[in-house]
């Protein structure tokens, strides 16, 4: 029996908010428990730089002044992250780093998360698996999502159809059928379209408590003519990138802030209901910050027909759960065991993935596999 990693995961999603850090025993097929976890916000001028990197990410160079420094800054708020885990549980047998995301283009055999991982490992002295999708996109793959593999481990006991809904700055889902076997792909936007009208409108970072979009009126028309994207006829698996649907903006740019808000969260909605799933699950359960949105969610239980509720019920840390993903992955990663499926990312059946560095640290844990990932 492989032995119980104590693995710190790392995620800063595309909402851009910050930094979740979460502790998890786990040898990435089982689940022992769980550890502490915290949330390290952003501050408002790096969220602001982030996101300019985000708006320029197809043309910059890896040498960017700016984007080194985005991601130097990034990077020094994982390790503050990290060293508040440490100081409660010090022994630490790996780090799950994601980084942050600022291109996703698998059509283009790109996907681009910056962040230094050597820097990390060398700042706490922990052995890091980084760089999750690379391997899935240039062997053909979508690169994501890759939290299914951490939701069935999940859900071993939940009898399927079941949907696990992840709304963060890109929705995605999680569908595990009568077999257990897992579908998955990303259903549209999530919170990014609502975020950025939000704060254009409010000054705000995010529709709170869903109060604008609940004060608009739905602009179907615009909600048809932006589901008429391509990218909604597409079979899954299939990904998105944070800025796939930019452009949305421009079209409810006539809009009321209120109106344009209740559109935007039509979308995200109607873009799920529209997912192209192998059956109809028996119930859904929403994780992400999109689940303490109340015009989400009250539109998604309107719109799907079944049960929808908060990943809270099943005795989840919904805050936590997708840092707790990426400690999961890493383990899967250190052992090499597969990242990449047909019917998830769409790469091929038992790949695996993620680079490991070990900055400073010799010999390289026993524990690792021979053949994981990539070393740097």
């Amino acid at each position: 029996m492989k032995p119980m990693l104590t693995v710190i995961g790392l995620m800063s999603g595309t909402s851009l908010d910050g930094v979740d850090a979460a502790i998890i025993h786990t040898d990435g097929e089982r689940i022992a428990g769980f550890g502490p976890d915290i949330s390290l916000p952003y501050t408002a001028a790096l969220r602001q730089r982030a996101r300019g990197i985000l708006d320029h990410a197809p043309t910059l160079s890896p040498d960017d002044p700016e984007l080194k420094a985005v991601e130097y800054a990034i990077t020094r708020r994982h390790i503050d992250a990290v060293r508040q885990l440490q100081a409660l549980v010090p022994d630490i047998d790996l780090i799950g780093f994601h980084g942050q995301t600022i291109l996703h283009a698998p059509q283009r055999r790109q996907t681009w998360q910056i962040g230094d991982a050597g820097l990390l490992s060398r700042a706490t002295g922990v052995a890091v698996i980084h760089d999750f999708r690379s391997a899935d996109v240039a062997a053909g793959g979508e690169g994501a999502p890759l939290v299914p593999w951490f939701h069935a481990a999940l859900l071993h006991d939940v009898p399927g159809p079941v949907a696990v809904l992840n709304i963060g700055g890109v929705a995605n889902v999680t569908f595990i059928d009568a077999d257990n076997t897992i579908h998955a792909c990303d259903t549209g936007p999530g919170n990014a379209l609502l975020d950025d009208w939000a704060m254009r409108h409010t000054g705000t970072a995010c529709d709170v408590d869903g109060g604008l979009a609940r004060a608009g009126t739905v602009n179907r028309a615009i909600v048809e003519q932006l589901l008429a994207d391509p990218y909604f006829a597409r079979p899954a698996p299939k990904s998105l990138d944070r800025q796939s649907f930019a452009t949305a903006l421009d079209q409810v740019a006539a809009c009321t802030p209120a109106d344009g808000a209740a559109t935007l969260a039509a979308f995200t909605i109607e873009a799920v209901r529209r997912t192209p799933l192998p059956a109809r699950p028996a119930r859904w359960y929403v994780c992400g910050g999109g689940r303490h949105n109340p015009v989400l969610m009250q539109g998604l239980q309107a719109a799907l027909g079944a049960p929808v509720e908060a990943v809270d019920r099943l005795g989840w840390n919904g805050d936590a759960l997708e840092a707790q993903c990426f400690g999961f992955l890493a383990a899967r990663s250190a052992r090499g065991l597969p990242l990449s499926a047909p019917t998830i990312t769409g790469g091929p059946d038992g790949l695996s993935g993620g680079r490991l560095t070990c900055a400073g640290l010799m010999p390289v844990p026993s524990w690792i596999h021979a053949t994981s990932g990539r070393r740097s």
